[in-house]
């Protein structure tokens, strides 16, 4: 579904979005995520997100990827891709901070379970890029290190370990 999609000849650093796909759902793995995570972490990128636009799949065909991963790991793919950043980062590790839906301008309150798993995927979708690419590293480094900071409490041991290994 991803080659079909165009991932694999999409230009992305680190080589293609296809290979970095596969570094993230390996990387989530690694620290011991759940199945639906790693599969999410896989398909991050089906519906575009925030900081990468392009959308292999649009929104009206969500069946499609439920078919293929499973309903838990299609509903991470789309908490992920429907986050404002700029609205939502701020407050995620708060009990009562708000979470804004980029797709329809809503508010809500996630669980504390889908606030460490969107942690865990932004985590090992930016420490990835960071890894590969020395120059995104040193533009957005410090700044991802301040973010996963505030964000601690919902990131596991691994992931945050990976993080002082990568941005520290």
């Amino acid at each position: 579904m991803l080659r079909s999609a165009g991932a694999e000849t999409m230009d992305h650093p680190g080589g293609t979005l296809l290979a970095h796909l596969g570094r993230v759902s390996g990387l989530l793995a690694s620290w011991g995520a759940r199945p639906a995570l790693v599969s999410a972490g896989l398909c991050h990128a089906f519906y575009g997100t925030d900081g990468f636009p392009v959308a292999l799949l649009p929104l009206n065909r969500r069946a499609e990827l439920v078919d293929a991963v499973g309903e838990e790991a299609e509903a991470l793919v789309h908490f992920y891709a429907s986050c404002d950043r700029k609205a939502s980062y701020p407050s995620l590790a708060t009990d009562d901070g708000g979470f804004t839906d980029r797709f329809t301008g809503v508010v809500t309150r996630p669980t504390v379970r889908q606030r460490r798993d969107f942690a865990e995927l932004t985590a090992a979708n930016e420490l990835d890029i960071a890894a590969v690419s020395p120059e995104m590293r040193a533009r957005f480094g410090p700044a991802l290190l301040e973010l996963f900071t505030r964000w601690r409490p919902l990131l596991s041991g691994p992931a945050w370990e990976h993080c002082r290994a990568v941005l520290g």
